[in-house]
């Protein structure tokens, strides 16, 4: 107590919501639903990290590894009680890009110093900063991101023969207008009935995740149709096992090169993180340790490389699909995390089987709502400053780099907090009042 008001610790800040959970007394009917919404987000997020990692340009274990060793710790380590981690869209792009400068062991190093980077954030309570960088730098990160990768699938969705495609924003339009007429039909078949299924499956109250319909339905007509068409396994090889336990080669000559992307990856890590918490916060009516959960998402980046997994960070859509499941607990996003395993092991040869078409179908429905093309509108309606910042925000994403509009983004973030507190306060120089003097009363 201090001054009659209740105070919480600095630890008590910085400590795992399952052993909260785990002291109230967790009982046998919340665990059975957490068991049943671990399963369905397990399912949900199993097309997702495959995609992701694909989209990332790494193959598909990486991501099924992201999210089963990254999404358990996440839900044991976090502050939040239904957080699901695991890869997601907004680390697509720079992970693309580390991943062609630098290969995947440079990708490694910069998630384990991002990591680093998280953890020392988190330990200097840094979780409740993150909430002042502005609403229109996050959109115009986000609206950035969604339409690259939108970019990135075309090839996929229309089956285009392009060999390997550019990095670079331009470079790939020019490349589509280029083999525009290499269109295969069953591709573009494939990825506009996943998409049909997804957005129709999802006016039904089924629990059963639209987009895993969408992945059985469109894989099964391959064989059945005759369609010719790449797949997983054409591209990648076999999927599934166990994450196997690798070491990162260090060049200690990169670190420099590889720190800003590090920063930039831990910068993406605490505003998904966090964002997603405060969204389930809203939904369950709780409050999540942002300390915390800086911190478990530090020791997430941290490990997964050593299983040869990517960044990883709470995942909104993921999450809130938990809190829709009943899902209350980490034991949740414990329980999704293991579901993943089995799926590995147990039916990872079938996993080569999906089409690439299916995939890219799935990641343009991930690229419409994570736009929130609504909230772009409705801000470019708003004060000019706001306007100014999200669209620069959105063009240095798109046609430069996300490294450069991450730092752009913070330095227009401090120069946007600097300009609203200017607006909210008013600063008069006054001086000494001499003996006798009586100071002027204004209310």
């Amino acid at each position: 107590m201090t001054d009659g008001r209740p105070t919480r610790s600095s630890s008590a800040l910085r400590r795992p919501k399952l052993l909260s959970i785990l002291q109230e007394g967790y009982t046998r009917q919340q665990f059975l639903a957490d068991l049943q919404a671990g399963i369905i987000v397990g399912i949900v997020a199993l097309p997702l990290a495959i995609a992701f990692a694909i989209a990332s340009g790494v193959t598909p274990d990486r991501g099924l590894a992201t999210a089963i060793v990254a999404g358990f710790l996440i839900s044991a380590l976090g502050g939040s009680r239904v957080q699901i981690g695991g890869p997601t869209g907004a680390f697509v792009v720079i992970v693309y890009g580390i991943v062609q400068q630098h290969g995947i062991d440079g990708l490694l190093v910069a998630t384990i110093l991002a990591g680093i980077i998280l953890v020392a954030m988190g330990i200097a309570r840094l979780g409740a900063v993150i909430k002042f960088i502005p609403y229109p730098v996050t959109i115009g990160f986000t609206a950035g991101i969604a339409v690259i990768i939108f970019t990135s699938q075309i090839r996929d969705l229309l089956g285009l023969a392009t060999g390997d495609l550019p990095a670079d924003f331009v470079g790939k339009v020019g490349t589509y207008a280029r083999t525009a007429g290499t269109i295969n039909a069953s591709a573009l078949l494939l990825s506009t009935l996943t998409v049909g299924i997804i957005l129709l499956w999802g006016r039904t109250r089924s629990r059963i995740p639209g987009p895993f319909i969408a992945l059985l339905v469109t894989t099964a007509l391959v064989p059945l149709a005759g369609f010719e068409v790449e797949t997983i396994g054409s591209r990648f090889g076999a999927v599934g096992g166990l994450p196997h336990l690798t070491l990162p080669t260090l060049v200690w000559a990169d670190l420099p090169r590889l720190f800003p992307a590090a920063i930039t990856l831990a910068l993406l890590a605490a505003i998904e993180s966090l964002l997603s918490a405060v969204v389930a916060d809203g939904m369950i009516g709780t409050r999540h340790r942002s300390d915390q959960e800086l911190i478990a998402t530090g020791v997430a980046n941290l490990v997964v490389p050593f299983f040869g997994g990517i960044p990883a960070t709470g995942a909104i859509a993921r999450t809130a699909t938990n809190v829709k499941n009943g899902g209350r607990t980490p034991v949740a996003g414990m329980v999704h995390a293991l579901t993943l395993l089995i799926i590995a092991l147990v039916a990872g040869r079938w996993a080569a089987l999906i089409p690439m078409a299916t995939l890219a179908g799935i990641l343009v429905v991930v690229c419409w709502h994570m736009g929130e093309w609504h909230v772009v509108w409705r801000e470019l309606r708003g004060p000019r400053s706001d306007v100014v910042v999200m669209a620069l925000t959105f063009l240095l994403t798109v046609f430069i780099d996300l490294t450069v509009a991450v730092q752009a983004g913070v330095i227009l973030a401090s120069f946007l907090f600097m300009r609203r507190m200017a607006e909210v306060t008013n600063v008069k120089a006054f001086t000494a009042l001499g003996d006798g003097e009586e100071a002027d009363e204004e209310d």
